[in-house]
């Protein structure tokens, strides 16, 4: 049903924000927007919000990313900034610094977190945990915590990181790979886990 405050195009844009928020616990970006819709510009999807957000459906945080929450969202305070540390490799181990590239605006309830938790997130490059459904592409939450055995990792490995599943054999720690072409990664001198994998978002970044 179409509101009598809203055109059928503002309308349109407000469902399609509400479904993939509830799909994904995240907002989708003014670059998703665009391409669902069919926009020649950005320009034009923040033309919609702002009158969206004029008529008071949609509240756009100020340098917030993904910065449009509905304010009964933002009533209850479950939305968290948590910072995006570039990409990690989901095959071999690669030498790579990570540095903050923006945050994500995450939906804690939904996902089940802590609003305390130390989480952080990654982009997911590489085939190697398929068989556990983390694909290419997709974003990892991480939280900073001790690993149990079993858990989904990102480790420092002989000095190269990598997404992998924690295992313990014979009180011994290894990397394994949730797909066969992958070999298990065992550590010559260190491995440090970086943090676990508490959920994941597909597309959400």
């Amino acid at each position: 049903m179409i509101s009598s405050q809203l055109t059928t195009r503002q309308q349109e844009i407000l469902d399609y924000l509400k479904e993939a928020y509830q799909q994904t616990g995240v907002m989708p970006s003014t670059r998703e927007v665009q391409a669902h819709f069919g926009f020649a510009s950005q320009t034009a999807v923040m033309g919609h919000f702002k009158a969206l957000e004029k008529k008071g459906v949609i509240q756009r945080l100020a340098g917030k990313a993904r910065a449009v929450v509905f304010p009964e969202i933002l009533e209850r305070e479950e939305i968290v900034d948590i910072p995006i540390y570039g990409s990690i490799a989901a095959g071999y181990g690669e030498d790579q610094e990570q540095h903050q590239e923006g945050c994500l605006s995450i939906d804690v309830t939904s996902l089940g977190l802590s609003r305390n938790a130390k989480s952080f997130a990654l982009k997911v490059r590489g085939e190697s945990m398929i068989d556990a459904h983390i694909c290419d592409g997709d974003t990892v939450v991480m939280e900073f915590r001790e690993p149990r055995a079993g858990d989904v990792v990102a480790a420092l490995i002989d000095g190269e990181t990598t997404l992998k599943r924690y295992v313990v054999k014979d009180k011994k720690p290894y990397l394994q790979a949730e797909n066969d072409i992958f070999p298990d990664l065992i550590p010559a001198r260190e491995l440090v886990i970086q943090g676990v994998m508490v959920a994941l978002l597909r597309g959400a970044a």
